[in-house]
């Protein structure tokens, strides 16, 4: 069985109709020969992009020059209304001070003190879709996967659990907002002068308005909370107490506003994705599921995690599959020849996620799931060479670490005492809007896993 991916457009299409498609689902948009190609060329009247599948490209782009391709505006613009000036849009000397504060809160040494949350967060929706589904019925993972998620975010920024007015709130806002904001709006495609309007739907435009002043009303609470001596040593505390090495300044309460927003956006979004398409593979591959099941039967506390090695591979696997953001923008700022091709200044550099891989010059069988691959040393060069989830180089997301640790153990804190199959005539179709997800939800049949000495359904506290 291979699992689902879009079927790609034909290779010559009018600008309008690419713009079209691009809006609708970036996926789609794009031609098959982008699986083969090492680099590829895109011409409007207002553009050039290239697409870079090379990964000596991607090396120099990401790791070995990336001052020299800051992030793209065309990309940001959409999300602009939502994440201000957060560390996902900035570039330059904006960037690297947002980093050299942000950063400590992620590092390695850190992590072990969000995993009591983290495994609290996957107890309770273990619980829940055991509550839900009694003997047996049919659920929709995406949802699920989007609440632990969002769980996750709450009790290991804030240390509130979902349940929380504000924290329930700020959820069903940014599903709302999400189903309403396309990848790219039209100052993706022409260059608009700063003071024209940006064309946002009016609804996304509440949408970011009211996410943004619940998340104020977060950010000023604990604000209070710090000054007073009382708040809770969570990520939140840390990254508003940490000043910047260089200035000795912390952020202001606008600036954190933007780095929640992505947080939120980047931890809750990309790990509901990942989790909504790990679920599903499982179910369509049940050695797998049973595997991690088993596994994790032996799991006892949050300080096991590291022994969750079937869960990882999976989960590594999914997001190669199915990589949350599938592509990702860089701009040149300076003439350049990449592969013999002259590339003009200001042109867009189209680092796709999703191509990479799946290119079968860089993996083998690329469109299988495998998990044992990763155990592979071929697996392991691809990797170097064409894997990149949470991005490569200085821009690498914060809290690379932060989700591969939720994931696998989510994953296998579910998978431990239910067990998912396929639904017939539900195959889950991948299209992106924010992130990766299915067209109409991921439907999975699913039951309480029953433990084999007393045949009793697996409880969600063992």
């Amino acid at each position: 069985m291979i699992p689902p991916k879009p079927t790609s457009r034909p290779d010559r299409v009018s600008l309008w109709r690419y713009m079209r498609l691009f809006r609708k689902d970036i996926l789609s948009a794009q031609p098959d020969r982008l699986y083969t190609a090492w680099m590829a060329e895109f011409r409007t009247p207002f553009f050039q992009s290239y697409l870079a599948n090379d990964p000596t490209l991607v090396q120099t782009i990401l790791r070995d020059r990336p001052r020299d391709f800051p992030k793209s505006n065309r990309i940001g613009e959409g999300l602009r209304p939502l994440l201000g000036e957060s560390v996902f849009l900035t570039n330059g000397p904006t960037w690297e001070r947002q980093r050299r504060i942000i950063d400590p809160a992620f590092e390695r040494g850190r992590l072990a003190q969000s995993l009591p949350a983290m495994w609290e967060a996957g107890q309770a929706m273990a619980a829940r879709v055991l509550g839900q589904i009694g003997d047996g019925t049919e659920v929709e993972v995406e949802e699920i996967a989007s609440h632990a998620a969002a769980d996750v975010i709450f009790r290991t920024l804030f240390s509130i659990p979902i349940e929380d007015a504000t924290a329930s709130e700020v959820f069903h806002e940014f599903r709302a907002y999400q189903r309403s904001q396309p990848i790219l709006n039209l100052a993706a495609f022409v260059p608009l002068p700063r003071w024209m309007p940006r064309f946002h739907k009016a609804e996304t435009k509440r949408a970011a308005t009211r996410i943004r002043h619940l998340i104020t009303r977060l950010v000023t609470d604990r604000m209070e909370a710090i000054q007073t001596g009382t708040a809770p040593d969570d990520l939140a505390t840390r990254i508003m107490t940490t000043p910047d090495p260089e200035t000795g300044a912390c952020f202001t309460t606008d600036e954190m506003v933007d780095q929640v927003a992505i947080f939120f956006l980047a931890g809750h979004e990309t790990s509901a994705s990942a989790l909504g398409w790990a679920l599903y593979l499982c179910a369509a591959f049940p050695d797998w599921q049973d595997r991690i099941a088993q596994e994790a039967a032996a799991v006892t506390d949050a300080t096991e995690v590291r022994r969750l090695t079937t869960s990882r591979d999976v989960f590594r696997e999914t997001l190669r599959l199915y990589p949350p953001v599938p592509m990702m923008v860089r701009e040149t700022t300076q003439a350049e020849t990449f592969r013999k091709r002259a590339i003009p200044k200001a042109a867009q550099l189209v680092l796709s996620p999703w191509h990479l891989h799946r290119h079968t010059r860089l993996w083998d069988n690329p469109d299988m799931f495998d998990p044992a691959r990763w155990q592979t040393e071929q697996a392991r060069q691809s990797a170097r060479d064409a894997y990149m989830p949470f991005s490569a180089g200085p821009r690498v997301c914060p809290g690379a670490g932060f989700a591969m640790a939720e994931g696998p153990l989510l994953l296998s804190l579910l998978l431990r005492v239910v067990k998912m199959t396929p639904v017939a005539g539900k195959t889950p179709q991948p299209v992106a809007h924010l992130t990766v997800r299915a067209r109409d939800g991921i439907w999975l049949n699913a039951q309480p896993r029953r433990t084999p000495d007393t045949d009793e359904p697996s409880s969600a506290q063992s």
